[in-house]
Order: C-alpha cells, then sequence, then structure tokens
C-alpha cells in the first residue's frame, strides 16, 4: 500500500479500514515519534489494519494562543516524508479550528477516532492529553477506547543520556548550538532546507568561496562555525563541508549569513536548492584583525571538519555489532 495523506474524515471515510493510529504534532519526528510509529506500523501488519498517523496543521497553539506558539523544527512537508519513510500507510492532516478545540474528549474519541478514522488501537505517549481544555489524560482515552471498540496503548517517555526526549527540548538545543545532542534526540542531523543565493563576493575574493544558504526555517542554531553536509536537493549529491551561522563581524556584517564551505568542491552545475545538516559545533563566529586571519581560522576549523567526517566515515564502515549507541 502507497503512502496516503488525507485532509478530511470525509475523505478518510471514502477508503474506510480498521486502523492503528497514533496522534501528535509530531514536530521534528523525533525518536520518541519514530517509537510510536514502529508501535502502530508493527501493531496494523499483524493485524492487516491501516497504520495511521492522525496530526493537525496549523499547530493548536497558534490558533488557542497565537502569542506562545513555538516556532517548528519542521514543515509539513518534512513530516509526511519522515512519517512515508517510517513504514506507515497514511496521514490524516485535520485543519486545526476553533471548532474542533471545543470538542470534547468523549466527542473527539467517538466522532474522529471511532467513527472517522475506524480505530482499532490508538497509540499514544504517557504525557498526552487531548480534547477541550486539554481535560483528556491517556486514563480518559482508555475509557473512550473501552467505550468505542478500540484498544489504547501508552508509550513512555524515551529518555536519552539523562535527556527527555521532546521537540521544546530540541528546539532548545539547537538554539543553543548543541547541534550534536539534539541529532542524538532526533535520530537524524538536524538540518536547514532552502535555495542557494549570491553572498557578499566576500569569500571568492578575499576568504574561501561559500554557497549561501536562504531558508525559511523557523529553528536557526546559533551563531557559530560547525561541522556540516551539504545535500543538493535537485540531484543525488553530498558533500562534507564547514558552515559559518553569523553576521560576519571580522567586515561589518548586519544581515544573518548561513554561508558553507564544500571541503571537496563539487563537480558539475552549482546545486540550486540544498540541505545543510550540522553535526558540530567547532567555536563561537568572532571578528578578526583583517581577511587574511579570518582566511587562516577557516583553514583550521576545515581541518577540524575534515577530521570529523573521516572519523564519521571510518565509523559507519565498521560491521554493525560494534557500531551501536548506548541511549
Amino acid at each position: 500500500m502507497s503512502f496516503q495523506v488525507f485532509h478530511s474524515l470525509e475523505a478518510v471515510r471514502a477508503h474506510a479500514a480498521p486502523a492503528a493510529i497514533t496522534i501528535g504534532n509530531f514536530d521534528g519526528v523525533h525518536r520518541g515519534h519514530q517509537l510510536l510509529f514502529a508501535r502502530v506500523e508493527a501493531a496494523a501488519r499483524s493485524h492487516r489494519w491501516v497504520s495511521t498517523a492522525l496530526t493537525f496543521a496549523p499547530h493548536p497553539a497558534r490558533i488557542l494562543k497565537p502569542d506562545r506558539a513555538p516556532r517548528l523544527l519542521s514543515t509539513l512537508e518534512q513530516r509526511l516524508g519522515w512519517m512515508r519513510a517510517a513504514g506507515l500507510d497514511r496521514a490524516v492532516v485535520l485543519p486545526f479550528t476553533k471548532e474542533l478545540s471545543e470538542s470534547g474528549p468523549e466527542e473527539f474519541a467517538r466522532l474522529i477516532l471511532a467513527e472517522g478514522l475506524a480505530a482499532r488501537l490508538v497509540v499514544v505517549g504517557d504525557n498526552f492529553r487531548f480534547g477541550r481544555g486539554a481535560s483528556g489524560d491517556v486514563d480518559t482515552l482508555r475509557r473512550m477506547g473501552e467505550r468505542y471498540g478500540f484498544e489504547t496503548g501508552i508509550v513512555p517517555g524515551l529518555r536519552i543520556r539523562g535527556t527527555t526526549v521532546s521537540s521544546s527540548a530540541i528546539r532548545g538545543l539547537v538554539e543553543q548550538g548543541q547541534v550534536a545532542r539534539a541529532a542524538r534526540l532526533l535520530g537524524r542531523p538536524y538540518g536547514l532546507s532552502g535555495t542557494v543565493v549570491s553572498g557578499f563576493g566576500v569569500g571568492r575574493t578575499q576568504t574561501v568561496p561559500t554557497l549561501n544558504l536562504n531558508t525559511a526555517a523557523e529553528i536557526l542554531p546559533s551563531a557559530g562555525v560547525y561541522v556540516t553536509s551539504v545535500l543538493d536537493l535537485g540531484e543525488d549529491r553530498r558533500w562534507p563541508s564547514v558552515t559559518n551561522v553569523g553576521f560576519r563581524p571580522t567586515f561589518g556584517g548586519e544581515t544573518l549569513t548561513i554561508e558553507s564551505f564544500l571541503l571537496a568542491g563539487y563537480d558539475g552545475r552549482p546545486p540550486e536548492r540544498i540541505r545543510v545538516e550540522f553535526h558540530q559545533r567547532l567555536r563561537e563566529e568572532r571578528a578578526f584583525p583583517d581577511a587574511e586571519a579570518l582566511k587562516a581560522q577557516i583553514m583550521r576549523d576545515v581541518a577540524r571538519a575534515q577530521g570529523w567526517h573521516r572519523r564519521a566515515a571510518a565509523w559507519t564502515r565498521q560491521p554493525a555489532s560494534a557500531s551501536f549507541e548506548k541511549a
């Protein structure tokens, strides 16, 4: 069954089938979300149900508390791509409205889960809340399931190296520049996608040539220099790189830029759309006396980034039995 996306309960009813469901905003689709997807996918495969992720757009906080709504780690398109990659059969993206927010827990369970989605199993995290004013919790969901014919699966919160995995924790780590810790919680490097734009010509003429990223991402790593990888979103190309996020203080810059230097250059035409993945922070951004001093520091950054990529490549070549991380 190919991955399908539905934007209304009416569309789902036209493809009615018993379903195993998980519910959430799934921002970033981190390792905790991935556990939910795996549990749903396994149950659906065992019972020949349809594995389903139920999510909402826009983020509920943007309707209910717009002044306190979080900036997001990912777009809806990215979340749907990760759901597809996780092996789910479908995603149901319901428009989040004030009317929907007024649904009580029982109304939500009956109209959406039982009647709308034909739920046979609903899997959620142990901190799940639903219904008007977040008045329903996992015990409420379990009671509603007994009433309307679905089982409830509760997945405990995931902790990795003493940190509880959550979208808010990952947002904080990225904004602090702790991209390696964020990657452990995400299960992948944090990345920024967008178009390649012209820079100010400084790198080409005074330091080193770079690819300059224009992105609409809401969460950016703090200013600094990072070990990164650059992916060409138009072609199957990937390059090890080192990236500066900041304001070019050596040249009196006032506009934030994201500039990536490819460690080995590239053949063929320049990429037009790229994704920059952040692996490790090297240092803070700072002003240098002149362009030559900055270029010398960039070469030191390049050497450290090359070392990181060599170690990463060697690690991935190890036998599977030797290449695990203890969470």
